[in-house]
């Protein structure tokens, strides 16, 4: 299948569908939108594609280009714990598909594995640890690598939960791998929930609706009925099911425990709210009421990333894209924890250059995750939220001064800074890394500051999880044709990462490298 992709403004995807309001809840009438029934149409510009429309939208991503420490010493992000990317990219390419360049997320593909970073102790709810060595793409540069490790809990240990599912049971959910894959996902959720939890099920298509109201999660019976008599049909009134959803939530708040809206879903609202910052006005707004956001995404041929991606981030909550009910028993049972339960949020990580050791830096990845640098210091600015158990990886490439690559050159300043503090070139610091965060129910930030010296570690001696990381890295910029790869290519990538796959609980990383060489032969 060949995909024509186009990304569009989220008020023109919005503004198409039909109206089923009058179907009843909990099993709604099947019914096609007018577009979807006219075989051959164009949607919303989007050409017909061998007998199938498609109008997958993904955001364009402009890659973070190489930045003198001279002129931009600092480098300030929020942190990224969504592993959409990965699986969805995943989904192109075992459907021999090369996917667009906008639906590879850096960032997700590599935070899609987990890593062994050793976690915290006392009081910090994660650990951060720091490594440097070779670029293996290219040589004469070092790779940093910044992973961070979250608390873990015991079942016994974990918050009671609050949950609210909000299903799209729209007509365009009415795929095998749409609503009926939501279904047995839930079911595999279900086991994971105890007598201490709550849940309910809201709906949505023309119109929205409560199927189960907040249940406690030992009445297996009853919700087991409500989802199995899930239908498809109607258009999409995504903007209702997210505020009955979050009204809901409010209504059965559990102080001090999870309280969370969990939004399955192929992005394709058509009616309703139309105004995609209203919704992410409603979002935040209850996030900072203690009601957090997942979203879980599925399907194909409609499935828009871009909004999806969106309102987790304004959730306080995490983005996963689930194509088959392994990557589901992945999410809601082996990372339940890091799913439901945020340890973190509004995280921030600052990363100050010394310039007498580097000359120039590159963050790889987190392009739409990037802060002002007095974002950091502003408790006021929304940031990223780190889950139980989860870690998270971020790479920069560093150049290293004398390297004598050619930068783009900026005329002097006329009033630029006096020196550099002699005790960043007397104790031959690399860098310094500083971390913001705020416990789930603060409003004042906490911070943790660490010196990383300058290495000289060959990229072979590095740790066998670094080497891996770099390895997601390079694919990941082989497939969006990334002028930044340097020598990088499939083979490589492929000698790299299955000298790294180590121990490779649940398989993941041998799934990678099927994965590259399915990108290898995709033509």
């Amino acid at each position: 299948m060949r995909y024509t992709i186009l990304a569009v403004m989220f008020l023109s995807l919005l503004a198409m569908g039909c109206s089923d309001a009058g179907a009843p809840m909990g099993r709604m009438a099947p019914a096609a939108c007018a577009p979807c029934a006219a075989p051959g149409a164009l949607i919303a510009g989007v050409q017909d594609v061998e007998g199938a429309h498609n109008t997958e939208s993904y955001d364009e991503i402009t890659e973070n280009p190489f930045r003198r420490v001279a002129d931009t010493p600092l480098s300030t992000l929020a942190v990224d714990v969504d592993t959409a990317s990965y699986s969805n990219v995943r989904r192109m390419l075992n459907g021999g598909t090369r996917p667009p360049a906008g639906a590879v997320r850096i960032e997700e593909m590599i935070n899609y594995f987990p890593y062994d970073y050793t976690g915290p102790t006392g009081d910090t709810p994660f650990a951060v640890h720091v490594d440097v060595a070779r670029c293996p793409w290219t040589p004469k540069h070092q790779l940093v690598r910044i992973g961070m490790k979250g608390k873990e809990f015991e079942e016994a240990q974990r918050p009671a939960c609050n949950l609210v599912f909000l299903l799209d049971v729209s007509g365009s959910m009415d795929d095998p791998n749409k609503l009926p894959l939501v279904k047995r996902s839930m079911h595999l959720l279900l086991d994971r929930l105890g007598a201490r939890d709550r849940l309910a099920i809201v709906v949505y298509a023309g119109a929205a609706g409560i199927v189960l109201p907040s249940t406690e999660a030992t009445n297996e019976e009853a919700i087991l009925k409500a989802i199995d008599n899930l239908e498809a049909g109607g258009s999409t009134n995504g903007g209702e099911g997210i505020e009955l959803a979050y009204a809901t939530a409010m209504k059965h708040f559990k102080r001090g425990g999870v309280n969370r809206v969990i939004l399955a879903t192929d992005g394709d609202f058509n009616v309703g709210t139309t105004n995609q910052s209203q919704l992410i006005r409603l979002i935040q707004r209850k996030a900072k009421q203690g009601v957090f956001l997942t979203v879980l995404g599925f399907g194909m041929g409609n499935y828009k990333d871009s909004t999806l991606e969106k309102l987790a981030d304004k959730g306080n909550g995490s983005y996963g894209y689930i194509d088959t009910i392994a990557e589901a028993r992945k999410i809601l049972v082996e990372q339940a924890g890091g799913t439901l339960v945020t340890i973190a949020k509004d995280v921030k990580i600052q990363v100050e250059f010394n310039p007498t050791q580097v000359e120039a830096y590159r963050l790889i990845g987190y392009e739409n995750r990037l802060l002002a640098k007095e974002d950091f210091n502003d408790d006021k600015k929304d940031a990223g939220e780190i889950g139980a158990g989860h870690t998270v990886t971020a790479l920069y490439e560093v150049v290293p001064v004398g390297t004598g690559m050619a930068l783009p050159q900026v005329d002097p300043r006329r009033y630029a800074a006096a020196s550099v503090p002699a005790t960043a070139t007397a104790n031959d610091e690399l860098l310094f890394v500083k971390v913001r965060y705020k416990d789930p129910e603060a409003d004042t930030s906490r911070l943790l500051s660490w010196a990383v010296p300058k290495a000289e570690l060959a990229f072979e001696e590095a740790p066998l999880d670094f080497r891996f990381a770099a390895a997601v890295a390079a694919f990941g910029m082989q497939l969006r044709g990334s002028k930044y790869k340097g020598s990088t290519n499939y083979e490589e990538v492929l000698r790299v990462a299955s000298r790294s796959v180590g121990a490779d609980q649940g398989g993941y990383r041998n799934g990678f490298l099927d994965l590259v060489r399915k990108a290898r032969d995709v033509k």
